[in-house]
């Protein structure tokens, strides 16, 4: 095809059940065609690629059209095959962006006193007609309140603030909506398969939400991804549409919760290097950002949030790993450094790595969102000091084939009480403390069976994996004996905790002997 929007010409809409997304706006004027109460003016209103211009051309055969089904035009009709090929005189579609002087209405004026020639009503359908000057707004407005009975306007605008009042009165006015992912993947889906496209599922929800509701958009960037000959993925439509790499972000967003700056700078360095916009990238961070929050604040998420399942769920565990305080610090600092991008010109790179590593580290800001995310760190170390674990530094524990002392050995092995062990009751109710300190410890246990076989004893088991790691950290195991501690009302050196594998196989939990704490 010899341009980029040949394909969406070629599949523009013919009736009004055919405009994806405006299925409100559409059954009222097919009733109105069906019925013969016509307007004398439509003012629809919306964002570029919803429809608007192509409602028009429907509206303008169906109301011509010699044999209606439904309200919707037969598309088979000489009147209807002339307004497809455009070459019916009594319809006229004005660009106002271009003709919007006085002299441009005036001349209208004077055409619209003769009869069509040709069809039953002469059609001005006048486009962006917010462009239009004051003076010919004026002149418009007598020819919008009386007009012949054989006349039909209807205006489109994407700005409909900058209308009158006067002439918004005088029409009847329809919104239209931007049009949903979903509809647009599937229209998407329609065309490719007609037209022989290999187009991937995750690639056409990518081109979706980079038309930002736009269907007139979304078709015309599928015809630009076609024209690479290949197969349209995610990774090829992010290329060609040039909407940044979500999968990048990420990255950069795990490595600020890690506080790993070696991590960030690596990311930067390799899009930079690529020849990335950082100003996108940005941007694509920010997004992130923002669902992350609302991840974190909704349980309705996935429906607000135009992503894919594997993002979806990949965002949400990345999400797990933020304070709320800690989104809006860096939330600040990214929307901060966005216009500094904007005109650093050779220097974004420098601005953007500064900012990361701000992000990095709380102690290197003074905003309010960094000493809130600092007081929040406070509240978390005293309540680590509450559970018997804030003056115990996380380091790795011996070997297992170390050996322990005697009166560690002596002191920390349980009593039985000769009963058998038990299913912890309180299990749930200590995980949610443990959860509330420390996430990450939390998400260790899931799979996890806990038991109660004596008083203030316990047993896990566990993955082998998180059974060696829950071993090797003494704060991690302070952390659990204090959560246990503050739901059975006693000290933490009451508590005594083992740890084993799921396999069978008893681990000790800080010596190589003895598994009890």
């Amino acid at each position: 095809m010899s341009d980029y929007r040949a394909l969406y010409r070629k599949w523009r809409p013919r009736d009004f059940d055919d405009v994806s997304g405006q299925a409100a706006v559409t059954d009222v004027l097919k009733y109105e065609v069906a019925s013969g109460k016509l307007s004398h003016a439509y003012l629809f209103c919306g964002s570029r690629g919803t429809g608007k211009t192509s409602c028009a051309k429907i509206l303008a055969k169906a109301v011509n059209c010699e044999a209606p089904v439904g309200g919707n035009p037969c598309n088979r009709c000489a009147a209807c095959l002339a307004i497809d090929a455009g070459t019916a005189t009594d319809v006229i579609e004005m660009d106002a962006a271009s003709n919007n002087g006085v002299d441009n209405v005036r001349d209208l004026r004077d055409e619209i006193v003769f009869t069509p020639a040709e069809l039953k009503y002469r059609v001005y359908i006048i486009d962006e007609v917010h462009m239009m000057s004051p003076s010919a707004f004026n002149a418009l407005l007598k020819t919008l309140e009386e007009p012949p009975a054989y006349v039909l306007f209807i205006l489109a605008t994407t700005e409909f603030h900058k209308l009158p009042t006067t002439i918004v009165s005088r029409c009847q006015r329809f919104d239209f909506r931007r049009i949903s992912s979903d509809a647009i993947v599937a229209r998407l889906e329609k065309i490719s398969a007609a037209e022989g496209i290999d187009l991937r599922p995750d690639g056409a929800r990518i081109i979706a939400r980079a038309s930002l509701g736009g269907m007139r958009d979304a078709v015309s960037l599928l015809e630009l991804c076609a024209g690479s000959r290949r197969t349209i993925d995610g990774a090829l439509a992010s290329e060609i549409i040039g909407t940044g790499n979500r999968e990048m972000a990420y990255t950069v967003i795990g490595a600020l919760a890690d506080a790993d700056v070696s991590t960030v700078y690596r990311v930067i360095h390799d899009l930079v290097m690529a020849g990335g916009d950082l100003t996108v990238f940005w941007q694509d961070l920010i997004d992130a950002y923002r669902d992350m929050t609302v991840v974190k604040t909704s349980d309705l998420a996935k429906e607000y949030l135009d992503l894919t399942d594997t993002e979806f769920e990949k965002l949400r565990s990345i999400a797990d790993r933020f304070s709320m305080a800690r989104l809006w610090y860096h939330t600040s600092l990214l929307s901060s450094a966005l216009t500094d991008l904007m005109r650093a010109g050779g220097s974004r790179r420098s601005v953007a790595e500064i900012t990361l590593a701000r992000m990095c580290d709380e102690k290197l800001s003074a905003t309010p969102e960094a000493l809130a995310l600092r007081v929040e760190e406070l509240e978390k170390q005293l309540s680590l000091v509450k559970l018997g674990a804030g003056t115990i530094r996380q380091e790795a524990r011996p070997a297992a084939t170390s050996t322990p002392s005697v009166t560690q050995t002596e002191n920390k092995t349980p009593k039985s009480d000769g009963g058998a062990a038990r299913p912890y009751a309180k299990w749930g109710q200590v995980l949610e403390r443990i959860a509330e300190v420390k996430k990450p410890l939390s998400v260790q246990f899931i799979g996890a069976e806990v038991t109660e076989t004596a008083p203030h004893a316990y047993r896990a088991v566990m993955s082998s994996f998180f059974a060696k790691k829950l071993s090797a950290s003494e704060s991690d195991l302070a952390v659990v004996r204090g959560a246990i501690a503050e739901a059975e009302g006693c000290q933490p050196s009451e508590i005594r905790f083992v740890v084993e594998e799921k396999a069978g196989n008893t681990k000790t939990a800080g010596n190589g002997e003895n598994p009890f704490f």
